[in-house]
């Protein structure tokens, strides 16, 4: 059902309407507790928040396709993007990152990804140009 679902991602109609309440879904399952998403969610910074910091969207040098950020969400200790920070792991190695597969309905998943798809811009490097001789 997920995979079917993930497929209408590519829809432009249904992606500009799951998009719109991304943002919405990101702060009401307070993912901003601990991320914040560039140029849009600020991080919460009342008391009571785990002291951990991960920073979403803007330039990256590879673009994040909806099934990284699926895995992402669902299995956080799959991959870490810059090798972990102990700060954002347990002893065991594994993401402080909470588990939202019991309580993050499909709808859910689907905005947040297709949100945060939308606030990743690939940045490529310019190299100078090497005469060949």
């Amino acid at each position: 059902m997920i995979a079917s679902a993930l497929g209408l991602l590519h829809r432009d109609s249904f992606y500009r309407l799951v998009i719109a309440s991304g943002d919405k879904r990101f702060v009401e399952l307070r993912c901003n507790a601990c991320h914040s998403v560039k140029g849009s969610v600020e991080r919460l910074e009342d008391e009571g928040h785990p002291q951990i910091y991960v920073q979403l969207g803007g330039e990256v040098t590879r673009v994040k396709t909806c099934r990284d950020l699926v895995t992402s969400i669902v299995n956080p200790s799959h991959k870490f993007s810059r090798g972990p920070d102990p700060r954002h792991v347990t002893p065991q190695g594994e993401s402080k990152m909470p588990r939202y597969n019991e309580v993050m309905t499909v709808q859910q998943l689907i905005d947040i990804t297709a949100y945060l798809a939308g606030t990743y811009s690939v940045w490529s490097p310019e190299y100078p140009v090497v005469p060949q001789h």
